[in-house]
C-alpha cells in the first residue's frame, strides 16, 4: 500500500488556500475551499494544482444526476499521485450538496488526487468522503459549467488563490 502522506501545515499558509478556479474546456468553475474543516485535503489538492498535476487531465467519470469525477492521471479512475491521504470526516460540518467538491477514494484513507463535484445533494456520501469546498451560492455560471460536463471533458488548469479570482 502507498504511504499515507501528512502535510505539516502552518495556519498562515493554510489561510491562503481559500479559492480554486478549475478551468475546463467548457468554462470555469469557481470553488470556495474549506481549509479550516479539511486542512490536509485542501493542502493536498492545492499542492497538486500548483504543481500542474491536474493540467490536461479529464473528467473520466461523469454520471448525470450524480457526480463529475476527475484527477486520475491515467483517465481510467485507477491512478493517483503515488501516495494516499487520510479522510477528514470528524468535525467536518460540510455535506455533499449540489456544487460541493469531495475527495474520491477506494476505501477509507485511500484518497490522493481524484475528486468529484456533486451535480445534486448526495446525503448518502456524508461521513464517507471528505467535502473540502463548494461552488459559492452566487456563482450561477460555475453551476452551469458543472452541469455541462460530459465524460472526457478536460481540466485545463486549477488555480489556487487567497481572494476570489477576477
Amino acid at each position: 500500500m502507498e504511504e499515507l502522506k501528512v502535510y505539516d501545515i502552518h495556519q498562515d499558509e493554510l489561510q491562503k488556500l481559500q479559492y480554486a478556479l478549475i478551468s475546463t474546456n467548457k468554462g470555469d468553475i469557481l470553488l470556495q475551499l474549506f481549509p479550516n474543516d479539511a486542512p490536509q485535503t485542501v493542502t493536498n489538492f492545492a499542492t497538486l494544482a500548483k504543481e500542474g498535476f491536474y493540467d490536461g487531465l479529464s473528467f473520466h467519470r461523469v454520471i448525470e444526476g450524480f457526480v463529475a469525477q476527475g484527477g486520475c492521471p491515467h483517465g481510467t479512475g485507477t491512478g493517483g499521485p503515488g501516495y494516499r491521504i487520510a479522510c477528514e470526516l470528524l468535525g467536518n460540518p460540510n455535506l455533499h450538496k449540489r456544487g460541493s467538491i469531495s475527495m474520491a477514494h477506494a476505501g477509507r484513507d485511500t484518497g490522493g488526487s481524484q475528486f468529484f463535484l456533486c451535480f445534486v445533494d448526495l446525503p448518502h456520501l456524508d461521513g464517507e468522503h471528505t467535502v473540502f469546498g463548494r461552488i459559492p451560492p452566487n456563482q450561477q455560471e460555475s453551476l452551469k459549467v458543472l452541469d455541462s460536463l460530459k465524460p472526457n471533458d478536460t481540466i485545463n488548469s486549477i488555480k489556487i488563490s487567497e481572494e476570489i479570482p477576477q
